[in-house]
């Protein structure tokens, strides 16, 4: 199972609340570990639902996101947590 285990902010929002403005996330399990930007992510876990995992309990999955202004980002699934388990992950 391929894990998320950190993100990447934009530049300037480093301390957002807010997962439209992570960046990139660090994708653990695959076969080219590393950083990917959250659009490339978006088409993948499109096509491969259940695919990644948020490497916090409970390891929601990762969904396919769009915003109003068609921007693609992904969000974990939600559970009871205020705020989305993506952005409980280590920053960098």
């Amino acid at each position: 199972m391929m894990l998320a285990t950190k993100i990447l902010m934009k530049a300037s929002c480093a301390y957002s609340n807010n997962v439209q403005e992570i960046d990139q996330i660090y994708v653990d399990g695959c076969n080219n570990p590393g950083f990917f930007k959250k659009e490339l992510l978006h088409d993948y876990v499109k096509a491969h639902p259940k695919s990644i995992q948020v490497n916090i309990r409970p390891f929601p999955y990762l969904v396919a996101r769009t915003s109003k202004n068609g921007e693609k980002y992904v969000a974990s699934e939600p559970n009871d947590t205020p705020n989305d388990n993506l952005l409980k992950l280590p920053r960098y």
